[in-house]
Order: C-alpha cells, then sequence, then structure tokens
C-alpha cells in the first residue's frame, strides 16, 4: 500500500513521469521489504493502514487528470506484479552469476598469470588517467573558491563603509545591499556547479574507456564463456558508474552546503535592518569585521571537503577491478553482482512499461 501511495503521488503531480523516480521507488520498496523479518512484513500488512490508504488514494484521484488517472490505473498493476516477481528474479539471477563466475574461474585458472597482469596493467592505466582529472578537479575547486572569495570581498569593505552614514541611510539601504550579496552568492555557487558537473562527465567516459580496454584484454582467454565475462564488466560498469554519478551528487551537495553556510549573512543583514536604527551601528559593526573571515573560512572548508573528491573517486576505482580480479581468483560472487544487475533489470522494465502508455491529449 506505501509503494501504491508512492506511485500515485508521483504519477498525479505530473503527466510527464520520470521512469528512473518510478524505478527508484520499486527498487526501495523491494530492498526494504527484503531486509525485513517475514513476520514483521505480515503484521505490517494486517494493521488498518491498507484501509486509511485507499481512502487516502480514492481522494486524491478526486483531483487528478484523465490522463493521470489512467497512468496509476495502469502503473500500480504493473508495479505490484513487478515487485512480486522480483524476489524470484532475484534468486535465479544469484544462482545465474554464482555458476558463470565459477566457470568462469575454471576456465581462466590456466591463464591465471595473464589475467593478473591484465587486470593489474589497467588498473595503472586507470590511475595514470585519474591522476590528471583528479589534480583538474582540485584545481576547478581551488580556482571557482578563489573566484567566490573574490567576488565578495568588496562586500565588507562597503558594509564598513556604510557604518560612517547616518543610522537611517544604513537602514535604508541595508535591505538592497543584502540582497545584491545574495545574488552574488547564488551566482556563484551556481557557476561553481557548472565548471565542476563536466569533471564528472569526463571521469564517467574515461571509466567506460577503461572497461572497454579490459574487456578487450581479458577476450582471448575467455573464448568459451563470454557470456560470463561480459556479465562480470557489466556490473563492473555498473559500479563505476554508480561512483561516477556519487561524485557529481557529492560536487553538487559540496556546492548547495556551501550556498547554505553563506546564505546566513544576507540574512543577518535583513534582520539587522528590520530592527531599531538606533542600535543598527552596534549590531552592524560585528558582522562588517567578520564578514571577509567568515567567508574565507567556509570557502576553505568548501575546499578541504571537495578538493579530494577526485582522489576518492579513483580509489573506488581500482577497489572494483582488485575486486574483480579476485572473484576472477576465487570464483566466488559478491551481494553486489546481481542485485546491481537486477536494479538495472527493474529499470529497464519501467522504462519501457512507461514508454507503452499513451500520451496525454492536447
Amino acid at each position: 500500500a506505501a509503494l501504491v501511495l508512492v506511485l500515485l503521488a508521483i504519477s498525479g503531480s505530473r503527466a510527464d513521469v520520470n521512469p528512473d523516480e518510478v524505478a527508484s521507488v520499486i527498487w526501495k520498496y523491494f530492498t526494504e521489504l527484503g531486509s525485513n523479518a517475514k513476520d514483521t512484513v505480515d503484521q505490517l500488512q494486517q494493521t488498518e493502514i491498507s484501509k486509511q490508504l485507499n481512502t487516502l488514494l480514492k481522494g486524491n484521484l478526486q483531483s487528478v487528470s484523465a490522463y493521470a488517472e489512467d497512468l496509476q490505473e495502469r502503473l500500480v498493476p504493473f508495479a505490484t506484479e513487478l515487485q512480486a516477481r522480483l524476489a524470484q528474479d532475484s534468486q535465479r539471477l544469484k544462482e545465474q552469476i554464482r555458476r558463470e563466475l565459477q566457470e568462469l574461474q575454471a576456465k581462466l585458472a590456466p591463464y591465471a598469470d595473464e589475467v593478473h597482469q591484465q587486470i593489474g596493467t589497467n588498473i595503472r592505466q586507470l590511475q595514470a588517467k585519474m591522476s590528471p582529472y583528479a589534480e583538474e578537479l582540485r584545481s576547478q575547486v581551488d580556482r571557482s573558491a578563489g573566484e567566490l572569495q573574490r567576488v565578495l570581498e568588496p562586500y565588507a569593505a562597503e558594509l564598513r563603509e556604510r557604518l560612517q552614514d547616518n543610522a537611517e541611510s544604513i537602514q535604508a539601504s541595508l535591505s538592497p545591499y543584502a540582497d545584491r550579496l545574495q545574488q552574488q552568492i547564488d551566482g556563484g555557487v551556481e557557476s561553481l556547479k557548472e565548471k565542476l558537473s563536466p569533471m564528472a562527465d569526463e571521469l564517467k567516459a574515461q571509466v567506460e574507456q577503461s572497461v572497454a580496454e579490459l574487456r578487450r584484454g581479458l577476450s582471448p582467454y575467455a573464448q568459451e564463456v563470454q557470456d560470463g565475462l561480459n556479465r562480470q564488466l557489466e556490473s563492473l560498469t555498473l559500479q563505476m558508474e554508480r561512483a561516477a554519478e556519487e561524485l557529481r551528487t557529492r560536487l553538487a551537495a559540496s556546492s548547495e552546503e556551501l550556498r547554505a553556510q553563506l546564505s546566513p549573512l544576507a540574512r543577518e543583514l535583513r534582520e539587522a535592518a528590520s530592527g531599531d536604527a538606533e542600535s543598527l551601528r552596534q549590531r552592524l559593526a560585528p558582522l562588517a569585521q567578520q564578514l571577509d573571515q567568515r567567508v574565507g573560512q567556509t570557502l576553505e572548508t568548501f575546499r578541504q571537503q571537495a578538493a579530494p573528491f577526485g582522489e576518492t573517486f579513483g580509489k573506488q576505482l581500482v577497489q572494483r577491478l582488485e575486486e574483480m580480479r579476485e572473484k576472477l581468483d576465487t570464483g566466488a560472487a559478491g551481494v553486489e553482482d546481481h542485485l546491481e544487475l537486477l536494479e538495472k533489470e527493474v529499470r529497464e522494465k519501467v522504462a519501457a512499461f512507461l514508454s507503452t502508455v499513451p500520451p496525454p491529449e492536447n
């Protein structure tokens, strides 16, 4: 019922449904359900919450468009059926990967030294490729933070100058000053995000190239077990691409955190302007003295947090390659292998299903 409610909320909020959002809901629901004990799940299903949610759903259906209602009627049975199939598919895929990996390990055993060498070469090549990107990301973080600091520096001097005016003049000009400061903060953060985001795209392209090179290097040793090798490389690709997306998310989150740390400066100025004029100088003097220091400290914290992201990303990729080398040595599959491939399958099925739903009529 909770899954249905969220799906309806997604599809009812707008006609253009994002397949990834729907797939994420289904996948999250499946993984959480699988982590609960069976008696807990049964207990939840027996409560009154289902009736309450059904009542809420009926109320929601009255306020959505005909297209959204039609989509809901199609989507809910599909999602329910898909969720029911996931447990069975998960076990099937887990067994399939286990058998394939054991067979792959047996076939590669006579070439163990060559396979080790090939993966070792790939690791060194990846490290060599990642190093310049990690350094460029660090440099870009430093440059962007420095640019934002230079843009904000004049505001501290301007605020100190304003304190020389009479109280009424200061109070009248303080809100526009705070607005300009906030605009500079917002503009600087958006510019920073625009400069950092392409770095994740470039790193993702290097990941794809690295996996392609590894595929070519290992193919001569696995002619009879190409399916198993392809599945392992597909799993490796998914892990690496997810790491690249995590890098993008972390960069964006750090940028937004920077905005959240700087924005209170403008808010404090607005609050000071709303007070009485007589004590205005007393309230503003400490802020005027601390403004550039607080900006500098905030930007330095951002530098220290975001600059090492590239190195961390490179270490993650190397770790994934080393884990694959170990799996080829032992023939033992990890939990993440079948789960990542199963999630990929879910996303593909959701996207295929949504593509069959007729578009809304004008």
